[in-house]
């Protein structure tokens, strides 16, 4: 199994209603491929971690690479775990706003809790951004 993380720009044209539509279609992608993970977006970045079999997260990252609403994709890390560390969630999500930063950061630690101390960190360190 591997786990791989990724930062993204948001499209000017996306909108809070078109990020409730990739999450419709990736917690649909994801249960069929057995995918989980945790996606944060902030109105202009998204972070997401993906963990499941390296054939399913692969496919599953290309096809995110082919998405034209989001540029300058780039792969933060891509391990090999024994388990899953977000395998309650076919994708754990959260949006936010920057005035919201305080509520944001309680929030990740909460869904992070469970996880290695680098996701922690990278994770953390999103929403403090």
């Amino acid at each position: 199994m591997i786990q791989l993380c990724y930062i993204s720009t948001a499209r000017p044209q996306v909108t809070w209603d078109s990020v409730d539509e990739i999450l419709a279609t990736s917690r649909r992608n994801n249960s069929a491929a057995r995918v989980t993970g945790l996606l944060l977006f902030n109105g202009k970045r998204f972070l997401q971690l993906l963990e499941g079999a390296a054939p399913l997260v692969e496919a599953t990252y290309a096809r995110i690479l082919k998405d034209p609403r989001h540029f300058a994709v780039v792969k933060l890390s891509e391990r090999s775990i024994d388990e899953r560390e977000f395998g309650g969630w076919d994708m754990a999500f959260e949006r936010f706003a920057a005035e919201k930063r305080d509520l944001v950061s309680d929030k990740v630690a909460q869904l992070t809790r469970s996880a290695s101390p680098s996701v922690k960190a990278l994770f953390t360190s999103y929403a403090a951004i």
